[in-house]
């Protein structure tokens, strides 16, 4: 299984930022999906995940209403949808892959696969 996420980049206070994670080697429709970021001197945390069968979503409080969590099956890629980013939001991104039929999950225990990561900056 590989994870490869892109998107990531260098975006102003207020600004968005679509980041992707192209998936091979696994069907993600039928998996868990999640994403968790890692901030310098930070311990890596949770920032959104996704059922197996898309119908349910979880979000850490501190992103809630400002990023949406996606996937489009026929492309076997999940999305980050990140709106009105805070320069609190600047980490390394990583999406994940859980559990075979799965509900989200908010901790790492959860998740079996992981991307390398993508770097956002979010400048005040």
């Amino acid at each position: 299984v590989q994870l490869v996420e892109s998107g990531g980049g260098l975006v102003q206070a207020g600004g968005s930022l679509r980041l992707s994670c192209a998936a091979s080697g696994r069907t993600i429709s039928m998996y868990s999906m999640g994403w968790f970021r890692q901030s310098p001197g930070k311990e890596r945390e949770f920032v959104a995940a996704m059922g197996w069968n898309g119908g349910v979503t979880l979000y850490a409080d501190s992103v809630k209403g400002r990023f949406t969590i996606s996937r489009d099956n026929a492309k076997n890629t999940m999305y980050l949808q990140m709106n009105s980013l805070k320069p609190e939001d600047t980490a390394v991104y990583y999406c994940a892959s859980g559990r075979y039929r799965r509900n989200p999950e908010g901790v790492q225990s959860g998740y079996d696969y992981w991307g390398q990561g993508t770097q956002v900056t979010v400048s005040s």
